[in-house]
């Protein structure tokens, strides 16, 4: 196998998967690209009544498919696992692999690597596995492997994929292939192998995995001997930005903390913030982050203080943060006036 941290010639960027002809290309366009909020919109256009009626089953597993990866990438994953009934019972060699394919994603997002492992490697033994849905099927795989203990097994996987994805010059597969290697084989200069799969990201058009990387890339120079470079903190903030424009608060999340051990603070983030919240939500937000306390809260509105504490707990997992500072911090002085 070629070495995974050479520097790489320009790659042409892949073409949308055959799989995803039709109705559900615009959405996986949008997905591949990183403009999420966009793709949701489209996504929610499909899976209107009108428009879910006149998808093939492959199409609406696709799509839900689709819907599971965007609802976990903004932090909602009762709602991405409420798709799974739904998907789990559609037929198919495509429906089939849609529906392993988000169980995996769904149960690593809750923390149950094993059953993630699971349904990943099952996925990896269905006919057309070797399409790139959303992402291989083995980019799951790897990290569940490792963290299941079977590290050596894992390093294994991401290093065939890596060299398949070697031969097909595919950028967007082959940098995911360098992320996943870094993850499973430490000893082989897994900050290299993350900065070529940076580099091979911003090739293919993905800002979302470009910026995942910047993270990663980060996060282990942080914590790696010595004082990071100037670049970190820029870096940080770059992906702090899309992470809040996008709603990807689990990422947005991950990128603060970072600050946090270089000595920087959040950045307010009010307005498009709110969007991913109910509007009930949005009117407990509004109301505790102006000073009053949840009994306060709970009067102004007329529900119970258990109701005003339960949709709080909810925001504060959405957004990705521990309290009520924080939420003062991520939204700022100003918060948008109830509509």
């Amino acid at each position: 196998m070629t070495d995974p941290t050479r520097p790489t010639a320009a790659l042409p960027p892949d073409a949308t998967p055959p799989t995803f002809a039709g109705p559900v290309a615009a959405a996986w366009a949008l997905v591949r690209t990183g403009r999420i909020r966009l793709a949701v919109e489209e996504l929610h256009a499909l899976q209107r009544a009108e428009s879910a009626a006149t998808l093939t089953s492959p199409q609406l597993a696709l799509a839900m498919l689709l819907q599971v990866e965007l609802d976990l990438a903004a932090g909602e994953v009762a709602a991405a696992t409420g798709h799974l009934g739904p998907l789990t019972a559609l037929t198919g060699e495509v429906e089939a692999l849609a529906a392993e394919l988000a169980s995996g994603e769904a149960a690593a997002a809750y923390g149950d690597h094993a059953d993630a492992r699971d349904h990943f490697l099952a996925a990896g033994a269905m006919p057309g596995a070797e399409e790139v849905l959303v992402r291989p099927w083995w980019v799951g795989a790897v990290p569940a492997l490792v963290r299941t203990g079977r590290r050596r097994e894992g390093a294994e996987l991401a290093r065939e994929h890596v060299a398949r994805a070697e031969e097909s010059r595919d950028p967007f597969t082959l940098a995911h292939g360098l992320r996943a290697l870094a993850t499973a084989d430490t000893c082989r200069d897994p900050l290299g192998m993350l900065r070529r799969a940076r580099q091979l990201a911003g090739v293919s058009g993905s800002r979302r995995l470009a910026v995942q990387l910047d993270s990663d890339i980060a996060a282990l120079t942080i914590l790696s001997p010595g004082t990071p470079g100037p670049e970190i903190v820029p870096m940080l903030r770059e992906a702090e930005s899309y992470a809040g424009e996008e709603g990807l608060w689990p990422l947005h999340a991950r990128v603060v903390a970072l600050l946090a051990r270089v000595g920087e603070a959040a950045r307010p983030l009010a307005g498009r913030t709110l969007d991913v919240l109910t509007p009930a939500e949005q009117r407990v937000v509004r109301l505790a982050a102006s000073g009053l306390t949840n009994r306060q809260v709970a009067a102004e509105l007329g529900v119970s203080i258990k109701g005003v504490e339960w949709h709080l707990s909810r925001v504060y997992r959405k957004l990705g943060i521990p309290s009520r500072e924080a939420l003062v911090t991520l939204l700022g002085p100003q918060l948008p006036d109830a509509d």
